[in-house]
Formats: C-alpha cells, structure tokens, sequence
C-alpha cells in the first residue's frame, strides 16, 4: 500500500469518526488503567459495568488497595479472568503506593514493570492518557491491518511496528482509536461491513463486499 492511500484512509477515517476515544469508561489516568488491565480477554461493556461500581466506592490505588483481593474479586467477578486480574489490581496498586506515590508513571518501562501491565496496556495508557504517539495493537488492529494491509504481519509487534513507520505522523496520536473503533464496528471480524465503509475503495481486502451504501430514507 502506497503513501497517497494511506493518508487518504486516515483522512476518512477521521471524518468518519470525529471524537476517537477510549470506551472504556475513566475520570483519571489511574482509573483507565486499572479498566485497561480490566479489559484483556473482556469486552469495554463489561468492564464498564464493573468498574461503575468498583469506582463508585474505590477510585484511588489506596482505596483499592484496601479493599484486598477478595474485596476487589465481589466488584468485577462478572468479568472473564476475574481473579488473577484482581491478584494483578492489588499488586499494581501496591506498586503505584511504595514506588510513584500514588501516580502512574509516564514512560514506558515503569508502566510494564507495574503488574498486568504489558506493551500493549502500556501504549494505551502512553496514548491516550499522556498523549504521546503510540499505537497499541489489540485483536481489531491486528486484523484491520491485515485485511486491508495498512499494517501487515504474523505478531503482534511486527504489525505495530509497521503501524508506526507507515501511519501518516499528523494521525500517529489518534490512530489506535481510529483503527479499534472501525474494528469494532464496521471491519468486524466474521462480517465486515464492506457495504458501510467509508475506505471500501481503498482497501485491499481481496474479499470484500462491494454492496453499495443504501440511500437515507
């Protein structure tokens, strides 16, 4: 895929999707993290419904913290993985107390040293809490750059990697919830909406749908 395309798909993409964000619901940095570790192998819904309730009544890594494991296990054990996450919770929220009082720390190699904190949580919190041009690669991005090959590649870092040389540096901030949100809701995994895209004559999915766009009612 040349450059001309490239842009040209971020520049609809970003028409397309005016307010690219996170959906996972958060008032502070430490509360988007602690949904991000929520979220692995989870739906932004769900996690949503538990930490309603979870912050509700402990939004601080203190106030956690003192809610101990099995505490923590009664706010989000309608999530999948529940109680290695709420192991992973306490253990961060440890973490952030003794070694950043309290804070959670901007750069990339403390982040990954907090647990349930790998690359990818790490760059979503980089990205969109601290601004910085960073593009995590999760199940939608992985199989939006592959269908369409703006980012091809068999692992997860080889796909990053390729998202970052290659994305147009005036989109690089928003790209990952460009990308996770035309994942989510039109490049869907089993059914893409081909008929719905607004890049359907720039991708290069071999297989897709060229329905046409029904006219508005």
């Amino acid at each position: 895929m040349n450059a001309q395309k490239r842009l040209a798909i971020f520049e609809r993409l970003s028409q397309a999707i005016p307010n690219p964000t996170t959906e996972l619901e958060h008032q502070t940095t430490f509360e988007l993290l602690i949904a991000v570790i929520l979220s692995a192998q989870a739906t932004d819904k769900g996690v949503n419904i538990a930490t309603r309730k979870l912050f509700a009544v402990a939004n601080t890594p203190q106030a956690i913290y003192n809610l101990g494991v099995k505490g923590l296990e009664a706010y989000i054990n309608t999530i999948g993985l529940y109680h290695a996450k709420a192991n992973n919770v306490i253990k961060c929220c440890e973490q952030l107390l003794t070694l950043h009082q309290g804070e959670v720390p901007n750069n990339r190699e403390a982040l990954q040293a907090l647990a349930g904190v790998g690359r990818k949580t790490a760059n979503v919190i980089l990205n969109t809490a601290f601004g910085q041009p960073t593009i995590a690669v999760d199940t939608h991005l992985f199989r939006v750059g592959n269908r369409t090959k703006l980012a091809t590649g068999k692992h997860v870092d080889e796909v990053e990697q390729r998202y970052l040389r290659t994305t147009p540096k005036h989109f690089l901030k928003d790209a990952h919830h460009l990308l996770i949100l035309h994942g989510r809701y039109t490049c869907t995994a089993r059914s893409p909406k081909c008929g719905e895209c607004c890049i359907v004559d720039l991708c290069e999915f071999p297989d897709k749908q060229r329905t046409p766009i029904a006219p508005p009612t």
